[in-house]
C-alpha cells in the first residue's frame, strides 16, 4: 500500500478549508456561476467514479450479495448524517428569533463535517489499498464535492457568530480529520483482511447519496436552457476527467 500518496492526497484534501475560505477572508465573494459550474463537474466526477471504477472493481472477481449491502449502508449513513445537521440546524433555529443563535449551529456543522472528512479519508486509504489509480480517481471525488462543501460550511460558520478567524481555524480542525481517517483506514487495512472489500462499495454509496441528493437537486434549480447547457458541459467535463485517469492512470487494470 502507498502510504505516501495517501498522507499527500489527504493533507491536499484538508487543505481545501483553507484555500477556498481566502474569497471571504478577502470580503469577495465566489461567483453563483462558479460555484454552479464545480457542483456540475462534481456530479460527474463523483458518478463516473462510481461507475468507471468502484464498481467494477468490487466485481471484478464476482457479484456477492454483500456488495448491494455495502453500498446501501454507504447510502443510508449519508443520508443520516444529513439527517442528524438538518435536524439540528432546524431545531437550534426554531429556538431562537435570528440574532440569539451565534455559535449554535456552528458545532452542530462542524461535527457533521468532521465524521464526513473522517469518512472521506477512510475512502481514500481503502482505494489506494487496491490500486494507485483507484485512490487517484477517489482523491479528486473527494476533492470536488469538499470545495463546495467547504465553502457553504465556511459560511454557516460566519452566520453563527464566528469571527473570520475562527471559522477558519475551526473548519480546517474538521477538515484535519480526514488525515486521521486515512490513518485509521491504513491501520485497519493492515490490521483487518477485506477491510478495503467493505469500505469501496461502501464509498460508492457515499457518492451516489452526495451526487443524487445533494448536489443534482441544487443544479434543477437553475431552469434556463443557457444553465443546462453548462451544467451537461461541466458533468461531462467531470466524466472526461475521471475517464482519462482511468484509463492512463498509473497502477490500474480490472482483471
Amino acid at each position: 500500500m502507498e502510504v505516501g500518496y495517501v498522507l499527500v492526497s489527504v493533507i491536499i484534501v484538508s487543505l481545501i478549508s483553507v484555500v477556498f475560505a481566502v474569497p471571504f477572508l478577502l470580503k469577495k465573494k465566489i461567483s453563483s456561476k462558479i460555484l454552479l459550474f464545480l457542483l456540475s463537474m462534481s456530479v460527474g466526477v463523483l458518478l463516473s467514479t462510481v461507475f468507471m471504477d468502484f464498481l467494477p472493481e468490487v466485481v471484478e472477481h464476482g457479484y456477492e450479495f454483500d456488495i448491494a449491502l455495502y453500498i446501501l449502508l454507504g447510502f443510508i449513513v449519508m443520508f443520516l448524517l444529513e439527517k442528524f445537521v438538518h435536524f439540528k440546524h432546524s431545531e437550534k433555529c426554531s429556538r431562537e428569533d435570528g440574532h440569539g443563535h451565534a455559535y449554535n449551529l456552528a458545532p452542530v456543522n462542524l461535527v457533521g463535517d468532521a465524521v464526513h472528512n473522517f469518512l472521506d479519508g477512510l475512502v481514500i486509504a481503502g482505494a489506494y489499498a487496491i490500486n494507485i489509480t483507484l485512490g487517484i480517481t477517489a482523491t479528486i471525488s473527494v476533492i470536488f464535492h469538499e470545495i463546495p462543501q467547504e465553502i457553504a460550511d465556511f459560511g454557516v460558520l460566519l452566520y453563527s457568530g464566528l469571527s473570520k478567524k475562527k471559522a477558519l481555524l475551526f473548519n480546517f480542525l474538521s477538515a484535519i480529520t480526514a488525515i486521521v481517517g486515512a490513518v485509521v483506514g491504513i491501520i485497519l487495512i493492515d490490521k483487518m483482511h477485506g477491510f478495503s472489500d467493505f469500505i469501496i462499495p461502501f464509498a460508492a454509496g457515499n457518492f451516489i447519496y452526495i451526487a443524487a441528493s445533494n448536489l443534482v437537486p441544487q443544479l434543477h434549480r437553475h431552469c434556463k436552457l443557457r444553465d443546462t447547457i453548462i451544467h451537461v458541459f461541466a458533468i461531462v467535463l467531470g466524466i472526461t476527467i475521471i475517464a482519462l485517469v482511468t484509463l492512463y492512470g498509473p497502477g490500474h487494470g480490472h482483471g
